[in-house]
């Protein structure tokens, strides 16, 4: 199952995306997470303490990933002929989650107990040249060409405020948390999400964070309705880890916090996966692209990369 953490500045997104990821990993499920924020916290957040991960970013080596993933795809030429929403067809190489493959094995490191991806910083070289989200094409091939069963969950910490839909990577996921604090500006890109994901039946679900009383409580609620999933209230064991100080992992988290976190596994477990809607946005977003601006910029016809023949899923792995 996909599952992202979305939300204002500042509201939680990468404490909860860590802290569910833990909760994954500690129950023994296979989890990867991926950062794909512009500000790269979350090996921090799942208690990296030992200096800079050894963790070559994806967005540096988007030609080799482009190269392991069009496998022997007949549609696709080369890598400069595979963009970033380039969908999968008969000859793709297909993904398992955390297998023995080069890019897993060359990509993924394991940040405290979760196994972890990093898109890469938005550095001095791309500045005036470049936007964040070429380095996030990598996520979207990646979870274009994975194959992940029941039982097995990628949580990716998602850019700021509105700014994923910027591309078609925000249709890639099971499940989309919205962490909103109990204020206006808190809410406020709650709505522009529920309103681009209503167009193209995108699941949004609510998580309240740092609610202190019953008031912001009922203030979200009154705010969102029935989006609301559940909420976290402030947290002691958070701060404590965010210095340096916490212990006993997540056993110690308070109560009411760890009962969230099932909530919000239960919500996801209860999700069932339609292989041909995940397949079909990934196609009419690629289409997007091609008509927009790469036909122009590849000098081809994308539109011909997509198989009609294949669907993704367990059976396209035969």
């Amino acid at each position: 199952m996909r599952i992202a953490f979305v939300g204002k500045g500042g509201s939680g997104k990468t404490t909860l995306s860590a802290l569910f990821s833990r909760h994954l990993a500690r129950s023994g499920a296979p989890v990867l997470a991926i950062d794909g924020d512009i500000n790269q916290h979350l090996a921090e957040a799942l208690g990296h303490d030992d200096g800079p991960l050894d963790a070559p970013p994806l967005g540096a080596h988007l030609d080799d990933i482009k190269d392991l993933l069009r496998g022997t795809n007949p549609r696709i030429a080369s890598r400069e002929a595979m963009i970033k929403t380039t969908p999968p067809g008969r000859g793709s190489r297909l993904l398992r989650l955390l297998g023995d493959d080069p890019l897993h094995t060359r990509h993924v490191r394991r940040a405290g107990e979760v196994p972890l991806m990093v898109t890469g910083e938005f550095d001095e070289s791309d500045l005036g040249v470049a936007c964040y989200h070429s380095k996030l094409g990598g996520v979207e091939l990646y979870l274009n060409h994975l194959v992940d069963g029941p039982g097995e969950y990628v949580v990716v910490d998602m850019t700021a405020g509105a700014d994923a839909f910027a591309s078609g990577l925000f249709t890639r996921f099971d499940l989309t948390f919205l962490v909103a604090e109990p204020t206006r500006k808190g809410v406020s890109v709650y709505r522009q999400y529920r309103d681009h994901a209503r167009e193209f039946g995108i699941r949004i679900a609510v998580v309240g964070n740092k609610v202190t009383g019953e008031d912001d409580l009922l203030f979200l609620k009154d705010q969102v309705g029935d989006d609301l999933l559940t909420h976290l209230v402030h947290s002691p064991w958070v701060r404590s880890a965010e210095q340096g100080r916490a212990h006993g992992g997540l056993d110690t988290l308070e109560p009411h916090n760890r009962h969230a976190l099932n909530v919000l596994r239960e919500a996801v477990d209860s999700r069932p996966r339609d292989w041909a809607a995940l397949h079909r946005h990934a196609v009419d977003f690629h289409l997007r692209n091609a008509r927009s601006w790469a036909n122009e910029a590849t000098g081809l016809d994308l539109a011909a990369q997509v198989d009609p023949e294949f669907v993704p899923g367990p059976a396209a792995l035969a």
